[in-house]
C-alpha cells in the first residue's frame, strides 16, 4: 500500500509541477495565447481555470503529504 501511495504522490507531483509551468506572467502563459477574450475581470477563462486545477492538484499533493508522513511515522 505504502508503494502505491508514494507513486501516485510522484504522479502529482509531476502533474502539478507541469501545471506551475504552464503559469506566467502577465500576457504570456495560456492566457496570453488568445484562445478566448478577455472577461471583465482582465484574465482569461482559460488561465482561470487552469488556476483552479492547480489549486485542486495541490491541495490533493498536500493531503498525500500528510496522509505518507503518518503513514511512514
Amino acid at each position: 500500500m505504502l508503494q502505491v501511495l508514494a507513486v501516485w504522490q510522484v504522479l502529482v507531483c509531476m502533474a502539478l509541477v507541469g501545471l506551475i509551468l504552464m503559469h506566467s506572467g502577465r500576457d504570456a502563459g495560456l492566457g496570453g495565447m488568445g484562445f478566448t477574450p478577455q472577461s471583465q475581470g482582465g484574465t482569461h477563462i482559460v488561465e482561470r481555470n487552469l488556476t483552479r486545477v492547480t489549486i485542486a492538484l495541490g491541495v490533493i499533493f498536500a493531503i498525500g503529504n500528510i496522509v505518507l508522513f503518518r503513514w511512514l511515522s
